[in-house]
């Protein structure tokens, strides 16, 4: 089966030279290239019974390598079961507008921490308000920095509990079969992100101009 490491490993140095990234991603693309080959050394494992030896080679452990995250992955999704409640859950995204990508790029860290205060803020504001469900949130967040085909999409997956917990302490079930009107959570999204920039909440180092947002 061909995998993400065959491909790497084929045309990452033409991409590296051609495309001279910065440098967190030449540091992934290397280590994925190199993972589990005699690159990073490795180890020898012996049977005491039948003499059997075998070369284990190093995993380069990038949170980015497939190799090395699916176990963590499954192992991380069985602790997140364990912690789920006997209700519904939703399943909310939150985005950029492929506009924002270039900006979003050249500030990285500053934008994240934008995007995660912003739909935070956008979903226990909403919550608490009694016409949706009344009541305070807890919920389960992944940012995910490039989409299907690996190329550069941010966007935050969102596991939502259908209900919270009253200002009385009480817990409120959701009543209804989604969680909050979607054009709701876009608009009050966008104006709470619009406006972590416009009062530089972080430094922007380049502006943009762009639809759908």
């Amino acid at each position: 089966m061909l995998e993400v490491q065959n491909i790497f490993q084929t045309h990452g140095g033409e991409y590296l030279e051609k495309h001279n990234p910065p440098p967190h991603v030449c540091k992934a693309v290397r280590a994925i290239q190199n993972c589990r080959t005699s690159a990073l050394g490795g180890h020898i494992e012996a049977c005491n019974e039948c003499g059997l030896v075998k070369i284990s080679y190093n995993s380069c452990r990038n949170q980015h390598c497939p190799k090395c995250q699916a176990l963590s992955k499954e192992r991380w999704i069985m602790n997140r079961e364990a912690d789920l409640l006997p209700i519904g859950y939703f399943h909310v995204v939150f985005t950029f507008p492929e506009e924002l990508n270039t900006l979003v790029m050249h500030n990285r860290e500053c934008l994240f921490n934008l995007l995660v205060k912003a739909f935070s803020e956008t979903l226990q504001e909403l919550a608490k308000d009694r016409k949706y469900l009344g009541a305070e949130l807890g919920f389960t967040s992944i940012l995910h920095t490039w989409g299907q085909n690996l190329m550069f999409h941010p966007h935050v997956h969102i596991i939502v509990p259908g209900g919270g917990l009253t200002s009385a302490g009480r817990f409120q079930r959701s009543r209804k079969k989604f969680f909050i009107p979607v054009k709701v959570l876009a608009k009050l999204f966008r104006g709470k992100f619009l406006h972590g920039l416009n009062n530089k909440t972080c430094r922007v180092g380049m502006t943009t101009r762009g639809k759908g947002f």
